[in-house]
């Protein structure tokens, strides 16, 4: 038997994640030494995710988003490539929390009073223009620059308007590529629940789920799992 097929057959809970093709790994060359354990063997050049274990940690990982909603906790979602964008931003606008779904500006964290200070300056800018005060106040000339300026600003911090205060929780897809926002949840003590592949480190996640992360099916099931389980956790 594969490890493709064990894989397919272990059951029902498996299957989801196998269907979306979650059992794909790196390369072995490119696997760190934290992920040997989750390897089940390898098909043509690439390993094998046991998704067994995947499905462990997923179950896990929802619990602890349940009991974040139950108690009121800020959770942060962060996804910058290509492959997570759409749907961390999706998943941020469906719970009504704060999201990074581009670049992550370094000091979001670590320098939080400073960052704020740029969400705050967003959100009146914003609110300003909608309400047409800026054409009251400001010439054609001025309003082209402040709208410049709100422009860079939502591409930056649209979804973490509503950061209040550091994140209880933060999210993370591919820890490996958000590395910035790892060290610094690292720094402050956030626990991490990281969507991580065989190149990352197991290290930066206090709750991780290793799957394939370099695909939109894989990254939208695992989040929507992780949503669902946080709105039900808002159900009391």
């Amino acid at each position: 038997m594969t490890e493709a097929t064990e894989n397919r057959e272990s059951g029902p809970g498996v299957e989801r994640l196998f269907g979306a093709g979650a059992h794909f790994a790196q390369v072995k060359s490119r696997r760190h030494p934290t992920m040997r354990p989750f390897v089940l063997g390898a098909k043509s050049n690439l390993e094998i995710f046991d998704l067994k274990k995947t499905d462990e940690q997923l179950a896990k990982a929802k619990a602890v988003m349940a009991a974040l909603a139950r108690d009121g906790k800020v959770v942060l979602f962060v996804g910058g490539k290509r492959e997570a964008q759409d749907s961390v931003k999706a998943v941020g606008k469906r719970l009504g929390v704060p999201f990074v779904a581009g670049r992550w500006l370094g000091g979001t964290l670590t320098n939080f009073t400073e960052i704020k200070k740029r969400i705050d300056r967003l959100a009146d800018l914003s609110a300003k223009r909608e309400s047409g005060e800026l054409a009251k106040l400001y010439t054609k000339l001025e309003r082209v620059k402040i709208d410049r300026e709100i422009d860079k600003l939502t591409l930056r911090l649209s979804g973490a308007t509503g950061l209040t205060r550091r994140p209880d929780v933060m999210v993370i897809v591919d820890t490996r590529h958000e590395a910035h926002a790892s060290r610094e949840a690292r720094a402050l003590g956030i626990p991490v629940i990281g969507i991580m592949s065989s190149d990352c480190d197991l290290k930066d996640a206090a709750y991780p789920i290793v799957v394939n992360d370099a695909s939109r099916d894989v990254i939208t099931l695992v989040l929507g799992e992780l949503a669902t389980a946080y709105e039900a956790g808002l159900k009391g």
